[in-house]
């Protein structure tokens, strides 16, 4: 162990800490904007400067390893005086319109200046203004870039994808999209880690809130809105709510205070791509010969579109399944304008996602299986938050109201999917009743829960029938290509594959709340579960709103129905009208 002093109290640690962790264990938190644990680590910003006794230059914490009596000072007049002025001058670069930036009251930066008492900035200001494709889902401000690299990192050792990189050197030095390409013609996956590490507003999801106003305006649109699993473990915590406060009957009342017409769950469409999907895996191991190995999951557009993008070899393994989203769209804008009386056009279908691809999925050409797109909008989860707040909603003082009806009934299976190896147990729990023609225990497929191994893969094996089922959950795109290049090479089999694009599942989906240098996904996904083991229902299966689906409007699973209005070859992804 090395023993030392910061700030007056006396720390011991192991050898090859750093100081900024030194001083975390014993509650001194240092001022950074770049660093993030195990990923970047490189003090680009040299915020977290510290003088150390004896030594005449400041040295950065996260960088510095501890060493044997060392005295360090993290907030000395010295350490203080250059922390300040390397602020100021990121402030010089940075367009400073606090009042109009999406993470004003949530910026790393903005807090900085302020607890540093910046009020002014004693340099010439020299901001950078690069076009952006405004339209594109995710919309980078390179005048509020800090070139922290933080989303360089991320990309590159997260999730594999590189999609960015550093331009120019010097004052000059900036991020842009690597190769020299558009982000229209990148690999960008839109799983919006990027966003979600971004310590200020340099990188955000597309603003779709005015096209809410404008169809709530519309007297001539039924405004239709699906909430996504995951966006029920988070949206609460802007409204400082407690648990027991932030229930789906309040959010459901807050969506109704907005002025939308029906509110539903999208779990109920997870319920009925269970029943689709389960099916699909059921035929395809009665007919190994006619089908790819393995069968991977599609409810992830992400997923789908690194697929696509990176790895078209595997294109026919993907189930053609639709995601919950666009079953949702695609059933509102079917049965549900049947059961209505209305025409798809007279409905404008909105989803609300933890999930910033899911604004790409929904533009597809290939997702109009209504004749018109059969979701017309999507909003994150942070969106969701700003249209409240907008609207002066404080759904503290709102009393819970249900889900509508037919679509609002879902079962604990639904909700799952939104946490890493949810598609697969609720899959297992339906497949294993179809197979065996009972039951499975409750906690018969538990293990496909959480994290994986080192390369990020849970591997299972599970008994149907007479056939040994070899399964593997996996997320994070890195992850996701080590183990496409091992199917590829034969060095791995399994028979069944849930890929989720984000670390976690749609937890930490790129579209969720932020919360600076925290990893929450675990935590969140714990609520879902938590959620399915208080369900009366917790099979797919046993939903009596998708029996009745079935039994009035789409027959069976794989139906003639089903397959035109619920299936997609995934081929089309990058087709847009």
């Amino acid at each position: 162990m090395v023993n030392l002093t910061i700030d007056g109290q006396k720390v011991s640690v192991p050898q090859g800490t750093t100081i900024m962790q030194a001083a975390a264990t014993v509650g001194i938190d240092i001022p950074r904007l770049c660093y993030l644990k195990d990923i970047n680590e490189i003090s680009a910003c040299k915020v977290c400067v510290v003088e150390i006794q004896g030594q005449n230059r400041v040295v950065t914490a996260c960088t510095t390893p501890v060493q044997e009596d060392l005295v360090v000072y993290t907030n000395s007049p010295k350490a203080r005086s250059v922390r300040r002025t390397n602020v100021e001058l990121i402030l010089s670069q940075h367009d400073c319109l606090c009042a109009t930036c999406v993470r004003s009251g949530n910026c790393s930066l903005q807090k900085l200046a302020n607890d540093l008492g910046i009020y002014d900035i004693p340099y010439e200001r020299d901001v950078v203004d690069m076009p952006w494709n405004q339209d594109f889902p995710l919309i980078r401000d390179s005048k509020k870039c800090i070139k922290c690299m933080r989303c360089v990192q991320i990309c590159d050792k997260v999730q594999k994808l590189h999609i960015w990189d550093v331009q120019n050197t010097g004052s000059r030095t900036t991020v842009d999209v690597a190769g020299n390409v558009t982000i229209e013609d990148s690999d960008c996956s839109l799983c919006g880690q990027c966003i979600t590490h971004c310590p200020v507003g340099a990188l955000k999801e597309r603003n779709d809130v005015p096209k809410i106003y404008e169809a709530l305006a519309d007297t001539s649109k039924v405004t239709v809105v699906q909430v996504a699993p995951a966006v029920r473990t988070a949206w609460a915590e802007a409204f400082n709510l407690t648990p027991e406060q932030a229930t789906e009957g309040r959010l459901v009342a807050a969506l109704k205070r907005v002025g939308f017409d029906y509110v539903f769950d999208t779990c109920y469409a997870a319920d009925v791509t269970i029943m689709e999907e389960g099916t699909e895996l059921l035929e395809h191991l009665a007919n190994p010969q006619d089908h790819s190995w393995p069968m991977f999951t599609s409810c992830c557009p992400g997923w789908v579109s690194y697929v696509n993008k990176k790895y078209p070899y595997f294109v026919p393994n993907l189930s053609t399944t639709k995601s919950p989203q666009q079953i949702f769209g695609a059933l509102t804008k079917s049965f549900f304008a049947q059961q209505k009386g209305l025409k798809p056009k007279e409905i404008c279908s909105i989803s609300i996602m933890p999930c910033v691809s899911k604004k790409r999925e929904a533009a597809l050409f290939s997702m109009r299986s209504s004749g018109t797109h059969d979701v017309d909008i999507v909003l994150t989860t942070r969106e969701l938050i700003r249209l409240l707040r907008a609207e002066h909603i404080n759904p503290a003082y709102l009393d819970e109201q249900p889900f509508d009806n037919p679509l609002g009934q879902s079962t604990g299976a639904g909700v799952i999917f939104g946490a890493t190896g949810g598609v697969m147990e609720a899959a297992l729990r339906t497949a294993y009743k179809v197979v065996e023609g009972k039951e499975a225990p409750m906690d018969a497929f538990v293990d496909v829960r959480g994290e994986g191994d080192e390369a990020g893969r849970k591997v299972r094996t599970f008994k149907l029938g007479g056939t040994v089922l070899r399964t593997c959950t996996v997320s994070g795109l890195g992850n996701a290509g080590k183990l496409l290049e091992d199917l590829k090479a034969g060095r791995v089999q399994y028979d069944f594959v849930e890929v989720m694009a984000c670390p976690g599942g749609c937890v930490g989906g790129g579209g969720q709340p932020i919360h600076d240098g925290e990893e929450r996904a675990a935590e969140l996904g714990s609520k879902l579960y938590a959620l399915d083991s208080e369900r009366p229902l917790r099979q797919s299966h046993l939903n009596p709103d998708v029996q009745a689906l079935y039994k009035e409007f789409l027959e069976k699973p794989l139906g003639e129905k089903s397959e035109a209005l619920l299936h997609s070859d995934h081929v089309k992804e990058h087709n847009y009208q």
